[in-house]
């Protein structure tokens, strides 16, 4: 499942963002990957321990935490600290083709987990640079993706996906990955579905109505049938 959350940032918490990682100090983002991905990468990224990473990274978990969609669709039991990327056009910055690895590990929190689903929050309006899709590949084919500041791309891990070359501006994000309660990708679709429908049934009929609260059971229970916690 792909699913575009938008508005998970507000134009207040970007502009905020943005002028605290254009006073933050970038390195080489070859630095956090593996041999595999260090041939195809080349950006800038904050240092994941450093004070501005953590703290934006933290105002992030913070909004994701407050967002019903993100929580729905991703069942989350731990989110990785959000890290923060930067395309130029002046260096020719790209990703190439990847799969992002299976379990990350953070040094600071000692926190490990199996990376089940991708997120990139995008921090620049599609206008401030030309290039930098991110293009997602699953069994329906491959995905252009490239939104307005604030919102968010949810995919799962394993798809493969690369940034196509800045060549105009600069492109600024933050991804992070997220271990899931519920691990299928399938099943996580169905209970997104299933939610949905009960949304759309309270707006109707109400919290009340006895075909809602079933309705409500039966994705309770399957979350309990489900879930590693």
């Amino acid at each position: 499942m792909l699913l575009h959350i938008p508005k998970v940032l507000t134009v207040d918490e970007v502009t905020g963002m943005r002028e605290a990682l254009g006073r933050a100090d970038w390195t080489d983002g070859r630095e956090t990957v593996g041999a595999q991905g260090a041939q195809v990468k080349r950006n800038e990224q904050l240092p994941p321990d450093s004070e501005v990473a953590r703290r934006l990274g933290n105002r992030i978990v913070s909004a994701l935490t407050a967002n019903p969609r993100f929580l729905a669709a991703a069942i989350p039991l731990h989110i990785f600290p959000p890290l923060f990327n930067r395309y130029t056009a002046s260096d020719g910055h790209h990703f190439g083709i990847h799969v992002d690895n299976a379990v990350r590990g953070d040094r600071l929190t000692g926190l490990r987990i199996r990376t089940d689903l991708s997120a990139t929050l995008f921090l620049s309006e599609p206008e401030d640079y030309d290039g930098g899709e991110l293009v997602i590949e699953d069994t329906y084919g491959s995905h252009d993706v490239k939104l307005p500041a604030g919102d968010l791309v949810l995919y799962p891990a394993s798809s493969l996906h690369m940034v196509t070359p800045v060549t105009r501006g600069a492109r600024v994000a933050s991804f992070f990955w997220l271990q899931s309660m519920v691990r299928e990708t399938e099943a996580r679709s169905l209970i997104f579905d299933l939610d949905n429908s009960i949304q759309a049934l309270v707006e109707r009929l109400g919290r009340d109505d006895p075909e809602t609260v079933r309705l409500t059971g039966i994705y309770h229970n399957l979350i309990r049938q489900l879930a590693e916690v």
